[in-house]
């Protein structure tokens, strides 16, 4: 801009003339006055083609005006004195690491690496841009520890090789060891470092060194005595400026606990191993949380980050777990390795037992059932299966086999009360202990079969030689019943007929008295109808005269009595035969006479 303003005060031929030195300046000033121009995006890397003194041996950047590559660089800009024939600058592109990448640097020139480390110690140089500082400060050659991040860098390249995603593949490396470490969600990061001090003996992983960030300050975990290899810290969800030279990192998954179970640590590493289980465990011991040995606390359902590679974390579940001492298996598969229990019995018989065994496990007891047996599969192959064979086999010889066959439930509760005092001295609850078939000799159990037929035969015939009685008892009853009902009815006959004949004895009774009332009643009026017809009857004969009242009686029993006086049919004649044929035809007419009257009324 200031150059405009002057060039603005100038007549046009104090400019004409300024652009002609200008000019000739360019031309001829890298020959008279040595001039270099570097632009912005340029790094000037000079070159002393001859010097008062030689490189000493092993150096290939000259710090003190030697021939050959020259520590420092031209920054953009023009420089005058670097006069061809005695210098040559190589103008090189400035270093540029995009975002969401790194770089690394190997140094041509400085101290040696010690034999101990493989990668040059972190020395003040502003990330490599003064050569200088980096040489005088002790910086050494070959892959260097610190890293590039995403900027843009003057860098001698004469003395220092970048490697970006550009020429990754020119120097054996990806493009993914150059982006920056991303570590997923719901994942840790288990690390291993390349550079170091060897594990101490006796771990398999090098301990917890503050100040570091996370392995991005790769010189503060080496100072702060960092080890070479698995290390015990994790990386955690998130994206890491991190060396590939120096680290390596592995994803794996956090550990998860799933709902009825806890999760029982056991660390190989962390704090020295203090006890805390109390005097009263004696099986094993518990340590607490970043201790090397059995945490005395459990993980509880959820996600943890936990580096499995130095810890181990055993499922306990904490719900009623069902062990089978028979051919099916639970889908825990606790049980794959269990079978039936082989018992010999009282009286010489071997046969099999199906057990089922309920146990449980406490939150708070599990640490103490892997701390004693280390895990819940040697729990059941070295304490659980034991206990319940030997059990059954030991308590089989003092019954029968059918004892067990009729008196199985108070096998099953002497069995359970026997067993969970076994377990319970071991942490582990006894639920239930369950006896499922019982599988006999055959030949005994044919015996057993045949028998109890006979028996249920027996009681067959037994319900049908009852049964048949109660249909004789059921027939006799109902004959008595029909034959109840006619000597019902032969009592009411004869009740009817007592009744009957006392009805006719009193009607006869009745009727005797009604004839004896009446015949004396008659005879009463008998004997007043003949006293009064005698009285009459005098009065009469008084009256008429003898002849006379009888002529009357006469006349009026004529009359009263219909009594023919003149006859129907008359015959008349000297001659017999006609007298006759008159009366016959006589008789026929009063016939014929009688018969109309008849159909008349």
């Amino acid at each position: 801009m200031k150059t405009l303003v002057l060039f603005a005060a100038l007549s046009p031929g104090q400019i004409a003339l300024s652009v002609l030195v200008i000019l000739v300046l360019f031309s001829i000033g890298p020959l008279v006055l040595g001039s270099v121009f570097i632009r912005e995006l340029q790094v000037g890397i000079v070159i002393k083609k001859f010097g008062a003194r030689s490189l000493p041996p092993g150096r290939l950047v000259a710090l003190a005006g030697e021939a050959g590559y020259q520590a420092d660089t031209l920054a953009p800009g023009l420089h005058f004195g670097y006069f061809r024939w005695q210098y040559r600058i190589l103008k090189t592109p400035v270093t540029i690491v995009p975002q969401g990448e790194i770089a690394l640097v190997v140094a041509a020139d400085g101290s040696p690496t010690p034999s101990d480390r493989i990668l040059g110690r972190i020395v003040d140089s502003d990330n490599f841009q003064d050569a200088r500082k980096f040489l005088v400060n002790g910086g050494e050659k070959g892959r260097q520890l610190v890293i590039l991040t995403a900027g843009t860098y003057r860098i001698n390249r004469a003395l220092f090789t970048v490697i970006s995603s550009e020429n990754a593949q020119e120097h054996g490396m990806s493009f993914a060891q150059l982006a920056l470490q991303r570590v997923e969600p719901d994942m840790v990061g288990i690390v291993t470092t390349l550079d170091g001090q060897p594990i101490e003996a006796g771990e398999i992983a090098g301990p917890v060194i503050p100040g570091h960030e996370n392995f991005q300050n790769a010189q503060s975990f080496l100072d702060g005595g960092g080890r070479r290899g698995l290390q015990e810290q994790i990386l955690l969800s998130g994206t890491w400026n991190l060396n590939p030279w120096f680290v390596q990192v592995e994803q794996v998954a956090m550990v998860q606990i799933p709902i009825g179970y806890v999760g029982v640590v056991i660390s190989f590493v962390g704090k020295a191993h203090v006890d805390v289980s109390g005097l009263e465990f004696r099986h094993g011991d518990l340590v607490n949380v970043g201790h090397k040995g059995v945490w005395v606390s459990p993980l509880y359902p959820g996600k943890h980050p936990l580096n499995t590679r130095v810890m181990k974390v055993e499922l306990v579940p904490t719900t009623n777990i069902v062990l089978n001492w028979a051919s099916r298996t639970e889908a825990h598969h606790y049980d794959e390795k269990l079978s039936s229990i082989t018992v010999r019995s009282k009286d010489g018989f071997a046969f099999n037992l199906d057990v089922a065994q309920i146990i449980h496990v406490g939150a708070l007891d599990a640490p103490k059932v892997i701390s004693r047996v280390g895990s819940m599969q040697n729990l059941v192959d070295h304490v659980l299966q034991p206990i319940v064979g030997n059990y059954f086999r030991n308590s089989a010889q003092d019954y029968t086999v059918l004892d067990f066959l009729s008196a199985r439930s108070q096998r099953q509760m002497e069995a359970a009360e026997h067993i969970r005092a076994a377990i319970g001295a071991y942490d582990v609850q006894a639920i239930d202990t369950l006896i499922g078939d019982i599988n006999p000799p055959g030949q005994l159990m044919q015996t057993q079969t045949d028998r109890k037929i006979a028996e249920e035969q027996r009681k067959t015939y037994e319900v049908q030689e009852a049964a048949q009685k109660q249909r004789q008892k059921l027939v006799r009853q109902t004959s008595l019943a029909d034959i109840q009902q006619q000597v019902v009815g032969a009592e009411q006959g004869v009740s009817i007929a007592e009744l009957q004949a006392n009805a006719h004895i009193k009607q006869a009774t009745g009727s005797a008295e009604a004839v004896r009332l009446q015949a004396h009643g008659d005879a009463e009026a008998i004997r007043a109808t003949g006293t009064a017809k005698a009285e009459a009857y005098r009065v009469g004969v008084d009256a008429l005269g003898a002849q006379g009242y009888t002529v009357m009686q006469l006349m009026q029993i004529v009359g009263e009595r219909n009594v023919r006086i003149v006859p129907d049919v008359a015959v008349t004649g000297a001659n017999g035969n006609t007298g006759m044929i008159d009366g016959l035809l006589g008789m026929m007419l009063r016939s014929q006479t009688n018969s109309h009257a008849t159909g008349k009324s």
